[in-house]
């Protein structure tokens, strides 16, 4: 592959075309909750799109406890040439 030659994973029209098949894909799987039959454990989880709504947020909550660790974690850049 030459150097001008773009993979086709960062084209702007697949790029596109993959976010339009990821929201549609995402869709359909919390459309599909209205046909599945719940059974509730802890009385919010047999609502609809419960489980979309908990793993949207658990992925954000791990989103920012990572940047959180990050910045805690963090060594200067000259860290190893001292």
């Amino acid at each position: 592959m030459n150097d001008h030659e773009q993979h086709w994973l960062t084209t702007p029209k697949s790029v596109r075309r993959l976010w339009i098949g990821f929201c549609i894909v995402l869709l359909l799987t919390v459309l599909l909750d209205l046909f599945v039959t719940q059974y509730e454990h802890f009385g919010i989880d047999d609502e609809f799109g419960f489980y979309a709504w908990y793993g949207f947020l658990a992925c954000a909550a791990m989103v920012v406890v990572a940047k959180l660790l990050g910045k805690l974690l963090k060594r200067p850049d000259d860290y190893y040439d001292r």
